[in-house]
């Protein structure tokens, strides 16, 4: 009776064939501070400056306020050092990667006319917008003594299974373990699948030996869990931009850019438990899960600076929505040992099945940013960006889709508009300009624990040769954040403190064209 419903059930349920979550929408949605290392040494505040093939990203109307035409390109070693917490553990990694993060050009037309529209430009420009570059352990031992056993990954299988038929997250007589994890995953989706790893792997058992059972009961007692789990992801967000501007009499310069966005990201997760708790015949739990996600988008930028007094200058951008397809393929595999009559027994489900998921699509929020900047007689530059987005706007369409609505409504609730404030400063010394900057970014969530704040500062050179120049950088930012190791419908799973510092050095030649 299960087969001969398979084609019905899959059709019915294929809103539930997904494994995305808010957090997913989150990473793809924010943008670090990468490019060019001038941009870099003074924390990004370019919204009102120009004249940088990064500026440029971030103010489309930033490309004719070059003097002529000139082209660069960027390297950086991108370092990622995390500190986790969980409980009294106490864990550090660190990791460090060199990577080609910007290229591009900028061409620069000057009107033979009489027209006010004096001067033109076009320009190209590739940067990484985001790294997701980062590996993080947490061990310790979770002694919360909860009354149940949430603090078990147990909590998680049961979660999934609850209510839901034996017969529909069970393994027929005639299947193998593949099988029925790949026929469950079609005619079901995600949340059954997590039921029938939980009851295969012997970490849950039904109430009642029936095909209709819906209640079921975890072999893991109560008590205190050795929790070791280690994140392990790599990636990036980037983004291509098509740029046109404009300049009206020296004063006014208009710009336009179209971007298109790619992103990648790789994520391994390996949670060991292992307890004695009196009353578990499962001692031991080693889950591992792994995602890989693919995806490119389409955004635009209107840009614009204006001089108030030759010295005051005044920058405004609205950067739309990115509009995002993305792919998404994940694994798993459980194993445990079990031991109820005082024999341990390995037991090990590991399906060898990559789940391939329908594309959806995601929308991050507008971004609205203005600046200000002040000249000094060509000698030294004082800036200043302020941006806003409002990440409760962040949405997974379709929007018909139950699972999507579900957590568009999650997002509305938890995320809120936050804050970024950047400033920058620039001092030349004949042909040595000496550079540095601050940033302050709001967290996007509304507990402002889950995410929090991040502050950052940056100081750098540059050598001007000519037609050549060579720019150097240091960055650092540090943001706090909370990680659950897995996640729960109903409960609050456990969670680690982690502690992300990112320090950066770039280096940049530019050269005219």
């Amino acid at each position: 009776m299960k087969k001969l419903n398979l084609l019905f059930i899959a059709i019915m349920a294929m809103s539930a064939l997904h494994a995305q979550d808010i957090s997913d929408a989150l990473r793809y949605s924010q943008n670090e501070i990468h490019g060019t290392a001038r941009f870099r040494a003074m924390s990004g505040a370019f919204g009102a400056l120009g004249g940088d093939l990064s500026a440029v990203s971030l103010n489309p109307a930033g490309s004719v306020i070059f003097s002529q035409s000139r082209a660069s390109v960027t390297g950086s070693v991108l370092g990622v050092e995390n500190t986790t917490e969980y409980f009294r553990g106490i864990t550090a990694s660190d990791e460090s990667k060199f990577n080609i993060n910007q290229g591009g050009a900028a061409f620069i037309f000057r009107s033979n006319t009489s027209s006010p529209w004096n001067k033109f430009a076009l320009s190209f420009n590739y940067e990484r917008t985001n790294n997701h570059n980062s590996t993080w352990i947490a061990r310790g031992i979770n002694d919360s003594n909860d009354p149940d056993f949430s603090n078990s990954v147990a909590s998680y299988f049961y979660d999934y299974a609850d209510g839901k038929r034996l017969v529909d997250i069970s393994a027929l007589p005639d299947e193998s373990i593949s099988q029925a994890y790949r026929n469950i995953g079609d005619s079901f989706g995600f949340a059954h699948q997590q039921g029938f790893l939980g009851y295969e792997s012997y970490i849950l058992d039904p109430e009642f030996d029936d095909d209709d059972n819906t209640t079921y009961f975890a072999n893991v007692a109560a008590g205190t869990f050795d929790h070791n789990y280690t994140y392990i992801a790599s990636g990036y967000n980037s983004k291509m931009s098509f740029n046109l501007a404009t300049q009206y009499q020296n004063i006014l310069s208009l710009g336009l850019n179209l971007n298109s966005h790619f992103m990648r990201y790789d994520r391994s997760t390996i949670l060991l438990e292992d307890n004695n708790n009196q009353g578990s015949y499962i001692n031991s739990i080693d889950f591992r899960n792994s995602l890989s996600s693919r995806g490119a988008g389409f955004s635009f930028q209107l840009g614009a600076i204006v001089k108030i007094t030759p010295e005051l200058r005044a920058g405004v951008v609205y950067n739309s929505p990115i509009w995002y397809s993305i792919d998404e393929e994940t694994s798993q595999s459980v194993s445990t040992i079990r031991d109820e009559n005082g024999t341990p027994t390995p037991i090990s489900i590991n399906p060898g099945i990559l789940n391939i998921y329908p594309r959806y699509n995601l929308q991050s929020p507008a971004i609205f940013t203005g600046s200000l900047a002040y000249v000094f007689a060509k000698r030294g530059i004082l800036s200043f960006d302020y941006s806003n987005t409002n990440y409760s706007k962040t949405r997974f369409t379709p929007t018909y889709d139950e699972f999507f609505a579900d957590q568009n409504d999650i997002m509305r609730n938890v995320f809120r508009s936050a804050s970024t404030y950047r400033f920058g400063a620039e001092y030349k010394i004949k042909q040595v300009s000496l550079r540095g900057g601050y940033r302050f970014e709001e967290s996007p969530y509304v507990d402002e624990t889950t995410v929090g704040d991040l502050t950052g500062y940056s100081f750098g050179l540059g050598l001007n040769f000519g037609n050549v120049r060579l720019d150097l950088a240091y960055d650092h930012a540090e943001r706090s954040s909370q990680n659950s190791l897995y996640n729960l419908n109903f409960g609050t799973p456990p969670s680690a403190n982690l502690n992300t510092k990112n320090q950066n050095f770039t280096f940049t030649l530019a050269f005219n064209i």
